[in-house]
């Protein structure tokens, strides 16, 4: 058996490519990975715009529990590319997410503290700059937990964000033992 000889260029472009490939499946890999376990809850999507042979942008709503509080939900409303590049999931997402959070039973810390707009919730937004965030805080003075979404890029961040309020309050006639957010919020 004879083997040809392979040129200086075939043999970089060779390498090249397969550092390329191994880079992409690892940056695939990790990311799958990562937020499998946080994934939210769809709620529902529904379309924006038409695109013929390719999936259609839309509006997909998500829930997710607050994991360090009990009692508390978000839900919020990103918008997903649709395209060719959006089908491929190569699309950069735009910034524009909606975010309300409601009590929705007992609120009761889980115990540890928690930093004063500590992330509550993360989210790719494109392959590899981008991603969403929900953060938390407390309001001390007035008993109640503040959530802001915002997207942010490695370089720069995004002015687009939303704000929920969610009043610490009884929930029912049986819960008597209110709890004070700036017990579990270190300042």
């Amino acid at each position: 058996m004879a083997f040809r000889d392979q040129t200086d260029d075939d043999k970089r472009r060779t390498a090249w490519t397969s550092w390329a490939f191994a880079i992409l499946a690892v940056a695939v890999l990790a990311g799958s990975q990562a937020h499998a376990a946080d994934e939210p809850d769809l709620i529902f999507r529904r379309s924006t715009v038409f695109n013929l042979l390719t999936p259609n942008d839309k509006l997909a709503t998500y829930g997710v529990d607050d994991p360090e509080i009990e009692g508390v939900a978000c839900h919020f409303t990103v918008p997903e590319k649709g395209g060719v590049k959006g089908w491929l999931g190569l699309a950069e997402q735009v910034s524009d997410i909606s975010l309300a959070c409601r009590q929705i039973g007992p609120i009761r810390f889980k115990g540890k503290k928690m930093e004063q707009g500590g992330d509550m919730f993360q989210q790719r937004r494109s392959l590899f700059f981008k991603k969403m965030q929900i953060v938390r805080g407390c309001d001390a003075k007035r008993n109640v937990l503040v959530y802001m979404v915002y997207s942010d890029r490695l370089i720069e961040g995004s002015p687009k964000n939303s704000t929920s309020s969610v009043p610490i309050m009884p929930w029912g006639a049986a819960d008597t033992a209110v709890q004070k957010c700036g017990d579990f919020f270190s300042h």
